[in-house]
C-alpha cells in the first residue's frame, strides 16, 4: 500500500528524489540509474540527460529557471546525500585554496583569528548567497594580487603531505620487516632447539667412560644460548639498518622553506587586497613585515629584526643604586674575605657579586612602599563598609 493509504514507513520515488527533473525516468523502472551533479548550479540529472544535452559542447541547465551554462566534464558523482552540504563543502574547499596563509605568517594570535573571522565571513555570505558580487570581486582581487603567496603555501602544504605520506610507508615497511625478522628469529631458534636436542641424543647414544648426562645437557644448553644471543645480535643490526631510510626520501615537513625572489613584497603589518578607491577592499592586518632576499647590493640598507626578548623589553637593571659589572669593591667583611679563597665555596661557582646584588635588593626593594599610607587607605575602606552594612540593616528594620 502507498503512503497516501496511510501506510507508514512507504515512500514514493519522487520524495526520495529518484526521478530525474529532465527526463523523468525513475529508478523504481531503472535500478541502475546514476545522477550526477555540476557544481555550478547543483541541479541534479541522471547520467542518460548528461550525454544527451551537454555531449555536444557547453549548454544551458535544462531544470527550469535556471539558464546557467554548464559543461559535461564538471558533472561528478553526488558525494553527500544532502545537496546543501555538497555546496557548502565545494565553497569552502575553494576559499580553503586561496586563503591558505599560515599561523606563522601573523605576529600575534589575535591577527591570525581575525584573519580567520574574515574568511569565514566571506564564506557565509557566498554558502547563504549575501552579498554574491561583492564577495566574489574580494576573492578575485586576492588570488591575483597574492598569487605568489597561495602559490608557495600550497606547495609548501603538497611538501608536507608527500612527507607525510612517505613517513608512512616507512613506518608501515619497518613494521612489516620486524614482523618478518621475528617470524625468522622463532623458527631459527626452533631450528636450533631441534638440533641440540639431536646432539645431545646423539652424545648420549655414543656414552663411553666418563660421559655424565648431565654435563652434555649443560654443554648443549651453553651451546644454543651463545648461538642465539649471537644471532638476536646480528638481527637487531640488520634491523636498524634496513629501517634507515636515507635523509633525501624523506624531507623534514617542518624544515624552513626556500628562499625565492618574490616580485612583490610586503614591507607593512597589513595586506591591502585591491585599490583604496575600489569598493571591493579586503585588508588582513597583523601580518609580520617581509623582506626581499638578500644580495650583495642590497645587504647593507636593510636592518634585521632584533633578537627575541623574553621580558618583551622590560628592564631588569636596578634604578636607585649601581653595581659594578667586573670588579669586586672588596666590601670588608669576614665571611666575603672566607668566601673569596674558600675552595669548598667558589667550586660551585659560588661569587661574592651576587651576594652584593641581593643586599642591596633588599636594602632598596621597599623604599616605594608606604606603608602608613596604605594602613590609612585600608581603614577608610573598612569604615565605608561598616557605615554600609548599618545602613542596610537600619533599612531593613524600618522595612519590618
Amino acid at each position: 500500500m502507498s503512503r497516501a493509504n496511510g501506510v507508514p514507513g512507504s515512500r514514493l520515488p519522487s520524495e526520495d528524489g529518484d526521478i530525474c527533473p529532465v527526463c523523468k525516468s525513475s529508478r523504481y523502472l531503472n535500478p541502475n540509474m546514476r545522477f550526477l551533479v555540476n557544481p555550478e548550479c547543483y541541479h541534479k540529472m541522471c547520467e542518460s540527460c548528461v550525454d544527451r544535452i551537454f555531449s555536444h559542447g557547453p549548454a544551458p541547465c535544462p531544470v527550469a529557471g535556471c539558464g546557467r551554462t554548464l559543461r559535461k566534464p564538471r558533472f561528478r558523482k553526488q558525494t553527500f546525500e544532502d545537496i546543501h552540504i555538497e555546496r557548502e563543502i565545494d565553497i569552502r574547499k575553494r576559499i580553503a585554496a586561496i586563503f591558505n596563509r599560515r599561523e606563522s605568517e601573523f605576529s600575534t594570535l589575535l591577527n591570525y583569528n581575525n584573519y580567520l573571522e574574515t574568511v569565514e565571513d566571506l564564506t557565509f555570505n557566498l554558502i547563504h548567497n549575501i552579498d554574491v558580487p561583492a564577495t566574489e570581486a574580494k576573492l578575485t582581487n586576492y588570488a591575483r594580487q597574492n598569487a605568489s603567496t597561495i602559490s608557495h603555501n600550497a606547495a609548501l602544504s603538497t611538501q608536507e603531505s608527500t612527507s607525510l605520506e612517505a613517513r608512512r610507508v616507512a613506518d608501515k615497511e619497518a613494521v612489516r620487516l620486524r614482523r618478518e625478522a621475528a617470524l625468522a628469529e622463532e623458527e631459527d631458534e626452533r631450528k636450533e632447539r631441534e638440533e641440540g636436542k639431536k646432539e645431545v641424543m646423539r652424545r648420549l647414544a655414543e656414552g663411553g667412560e666418563g660421559t655424565d648426562a648431565d654435563t652434555i645437557v649443560k654443554e648443549a644448553q651453553k651451546v644454543t644460548l651463545k648461538k642465539s644471543s649471537a644471532r638476536r645480535t646480528a638481527a637487531e643490526k640488520s634491523r636498524l639498518l634496513q629501517t634507515q631510510l636515507p635523509q633525501s626520501q624523506i624531507d623534514d615537513p617542518f624544515a624552513p622553506p626556500p628562499t625565492t625572489t618574490n616580485t612583490t613584497t610586503t614591507t607593512t603589518s597589513s595586506s591591502t587586497l585591491s585599490s583604496p578607491s575600489s569598493s571591493n577592499t579586503l585588508t588582513i592586518k597583523g601580518l609580520k613585515p617581509t623582506l626581499p632576499p638578500t644580495t650583495p647590493s642590497n645587504s647593507h640598507s636593510h636592518s634585521h629584526s632584533p633578537p627575541y626578548d623574553p621580558f618583551a623589553g622590560l628592564s631588569l637593571h636596578p634604578t636607585y643604586y649601581s653595581l659594578p659589572s667586573n670588579s669586586d669593591p672588596n666590601y670588608p667583611n669576614p665571611w666575603l674575605d672566607k668566601a673569596r679563597t674558600d675552595a669548598q665555596i667558589t667550586a660551585g661557582g659560588y661569587d661574592v657579586r651576587e651576594y652584593y646584588a641581593r643586599t642591596m635588593h633588599e636594602a632598596f626593594c621597599g623604599l616605594a612602599v608606604f606603608v602608613q599610607e596604605e594602613m590609612a587607605g585600608r581603614e577608610e575602606s573598612l569604615e565605608k563598609g561598616v557605615a554600609s552594612e548599618a545602613a542596610a540593616a537600619a533599612a531593613a528594620a524600618a522595612g519590618r
